[in-house]
């Protein structure tokens, strides 16, 4: 976990209230001849889930390390809890990585405290949070163990009380479901919808899943550059209505009827993309007139299938 632990006291009246929690204003970022991110913009408004998607290399890592300050701008400016560029509120911002990491030889209390402590938390204080916490997650029991002796899944949980027992303002979680079983997932989302009341949460996930249940709004990047950005329903509605969900007898083509773009095989139901000209009902007749018609809607794309058409490569980048 990225943690500062020199602290900075904030004026009183220094951050004055705001509606978001994080403002990028058109920001870039450039490693070299390579641009990471490109003229962004993106306003998280406080006490939402603020999903962050997009392929590996599309700049979302990049945009997470400069809320973080672990990178600074080339251009543009990054507005986190009021302050730019000042180290004022970094005892309420956490940050949960991808690539975990805990000092195995501690134990899951001594580790905790250490991590309140660096946040400037009272050890009295610290241990009620941590007690909560350790309740939350059914974790308990295990107050006592060391870091070696926990499973994956207990120590993935672990590193997430470490990131929020401070009660920081600002979450950045990245990939927090990665690696856990079902049954530690649920108990993880619910933990996570919890922060909400509290917390602003900025959510970085590979799964669509997960984004559609969890997030009151996403953000997508590509190449650098902002694709989608709204809460499911606006993006899920200005991609428009050109998905069918069909199930049809044995035998009945699908790919040669005229308007169907693309079809996709989810296993008891085909996904036909359409043209923005077809018309539904015509789309039918064809397949009543071919054989057997058992399911047909009319539905938005899912933002999987939405995520994949933006970040599918283009034929001549299969090529290469």
């Amino acid at each position: 976990m990225f943690i500062r632990p020199l602290r900075v006291q904030v004026p009183a009246g220094k951050l004055s209230a705001r509606m978001n929690a994080v403002e990028i204003r058109d920001v870039t970022k450039s490693f070299g001849a390579q641009i990471a991110v490109d003229g962004l913009s993106l306003s998280v408004p406080e006490h939402h889930i603020y999903g962050f998607i997009g392929p590996n290399g599309s700049g979302k890592t990049t945009t997470l390390r400069m809320i973080m300050r672990i990178f600074h701008p080339d251009r543009g400016s990054v507005e986190v809890l009021g302050a730019v560029g000042s180290s004022a509120v970094d005892d309420r911002v956490a940050y949960l990585p991808e690539e975990r990491g805990l000092y195995k030889q501690m134990t899951v209390t001594e580790i905790l405290e250490y991590y309140a402590a660096l946040k400037g938390m009272a050890r009295a204080e610290a241990r009620v949070e941590i007690a909560r916490w350790l309740d939350r997650l059914d974790l308990a029991a295990h107050a006592k163990k060391r870091i070696s002796a926990l499973s994956k899944g207990m120590s993935q949980k672990v590193q997430l009380i470490a990131t929020v027992v401070a009660r920081p303002a600002l979450v950045l979680l990245d990939e927090p479901f990665s690696g856990l079983d079902p049954v530690n997932a649920v108990v993880v989302r619910d933990a996570i919808l919890d922060l909400r009341k509290t917390s602003t949460v900025i959510f970085s996930t590979h799964d669509m899943s997960a984004a559609e249940t969890l997030c009151d709004f996403i953000f997508m990047i590509h190449r650098g550059k902002k694709v989608l950005d709204g809460t499911l329903a606006q993006i899920k509605s200005a991609y428009g209505s050109d998905t069918l969900r069909v199930k049809v007898g044995a035998g009945v083509a699908l790919r040669d009827i005229d308007g169907v773009l693309e079809v996709t095989d989810l296993g008891n139901l085909q996904e036909l993309r359409v043209a923005a000209a077809a018309e539904p009902q015509a789309i039918l007749r064809a397949l009543l007139a071919r054989g057997d018609v058992h399911h047909f809607e009319v539905a938005h794309p899912s933002l999987h299938e939405i995520f994949v058409r933006i970040a599918r490569p283009e034929p001549e980048h299969d090529h290469a």
